[in-house]
């Protein structure tokens, strides 16, 4: 993982949706999609943004690859602000980040053959000229995700769902990026083929130094591959920090949860579920103070009140739980850590 200055950089990120009574009506309410969410990917790097579904995990994603215009707040691509820029001065830095989209079969044309699906960035970015360079590159993409090379003259829908996600990198590469948004990019797919994608990305990260924001639900991949990890519930980060300190000393209560539900492999080692009372609020209409309040197992009435901001628990590590203002000795986190070091 690299130390310099980071590639991306989302600072206080809001996006509202504006919903409208009628024809005629003014917006009566916003649904806080994003609702101030900050982080940084350094070059060669990848964090992954997780939670449940509707917490505003793809959302970000989006806004970073501007699909649309954010509400407020900044992006910031390798120093350059671009939230901001319009669609002429952003074309040229759309090849630095690319996207690799959940559903590996509508991500793709079907009226395309894969020779085309690729030779479009190539040729729309000018990687390279002339037709023998173009198809040489195809080829070479091919080679890159595991994909025979006479197979760039089939069509989408003669592919499987994890070649079609290998086609779906080798598009997100032919621009050259520096930075890979993985959208949810192996929840459409097998376990077994999860696994193959997964070790792809991680060895065209070692080989071409990408950074990439792995958007997921799936806590036990994420394990797998993370350096560092972004927790979010009802559009906000609630926890971040490096995949050691996620899950060996969670923070959060919301990460504690989600951590309890993921599956072991060794059936000696018990772990207990929590299991969350009731429903995600509404986002249109967030609770009061702490989001979490209404399904938290800890609550007490500070939270109902005032919203709790990141403060540091570790070098690197943060987390948004007013807990941690309590004495040590009263923090059923803390408490739980310490008798799961004591059984280990």
């Amino acid at each position: 993982m690299s130390t310099t200055q980071p590639i991306l950089q989302v600072n206080d990120l809001k996006k509202h949706y504006p919903i409208r009574g009628g024809l005629l009506s003014g917006i009566t309410a916003n649904v806080y999609a994003v609702d101030g969410v900050s982080f940084e990917i350094a070059k060669g790097e990848t964090l992954s943004l997780v939670g449940e579904s509707g917490c505003g995990k793809s959302t970000v994603g989006k806004a970073i690859l501007r699909l649309f215009d954010i509400t407020s707040g900044e992006v910031v691509l390798d120093g350059q602000r671009i939230d901001q820029l319009s669609t002429g001065k952003l074309r040229p830095l759309r090849q630095r980040v690319q996207v690799v989209f959940q559903d590996p079969f509508s991500s793709l044309n079907p009226r395309m053959r894969v020779r085309d699906i690729l030779a479009e960035p190539i040729t729309n970015f000018g990687i390279v000229q002339g037709k023998d360079a173009v198809t040489e590159r195809t080829m070479a993409l091919m080679d890159k995700v595991g994909l025979p090379r006479d197979a760039v003259n089939r069509w989408p829908h003669e592919f499987s769902g994890g070649q079609r996600q290998r086609i779906g990198i080798a598009r997100a590469l032919a621009a050259e990026p520096e930075l890979i948004i993985c959208d949810e990019a192996v929840s459409a797919l097998d376990v077994s083929v999860k696994a193959q994608i997964v070790n792809l990305l991680c060895d065209l990260q070692k080989e071409l130094g990408l950074a990439l924001l792995f958007i997921s639900h799936d806590l036990a991949i994420v394990e797998h591959m993370t350096h560092r990890v972004a927790v979010m519930y009802l559009g906000k980060i609630v926890e971040m920090g490096t995949k050691e300190q996620i899950f060996g000393a969670p923070r959060h209560p919301y990460t504690v949860a989600l951590l309890s539900a993921v599956p072991v492999p060794d059936p000696k080692v018990r772990r207990e579920r929590i299991l969350l009372k009731g429903d995600v609020p509404s986002p249109i209409n967030p609770p009061k103070g702490c989001r979490f309040n209404t399904r938290c197992p800890y609550v007490f009435d500070r939270c109902r009140s005032e919203e709790p901001e990141l403060r540091p628990m570790a070098q690197g590590h943060v987390a948004a739980c007013h807990l941690h203002d309590l004495p040590a000795a009263d923090n059923p986190l803390l408490k739980q850590a310490a008798a799961a070091l004591a059984d280990a």
